[in-house]
């Protein structure tokens, strides 16, 4: 009898799921990966609307 709806046993959630978080967090990097580099490409490198093209800058003068 589910007392108020909850059962003896908790219903499992991770275990069923686990191929979805790995592959979400393997999209993840290669998007994350895919950023970096088109940021960093020599056709976005000096452009003012680079966000990050101060920070660029900076790493090649060192």
């Amino acid at each position: 009898m589910a007392f108020l709806g909850l059962r003896k046993w908790s219903t499992p959630i991770v275990r069923p799921l686990w191929p979805f978080m790995i592959s979400g967090s393997v999209v993840l990097y290669l998007v994350y990966g895919a950023q970096e580099s088109g940021v960093r490409s020599e056709a976005w490198r000096n452009d003012a609307r680079n966000p990050y093209a101060a920070q660029i800058a900076k790493e090649a003068l060192h």
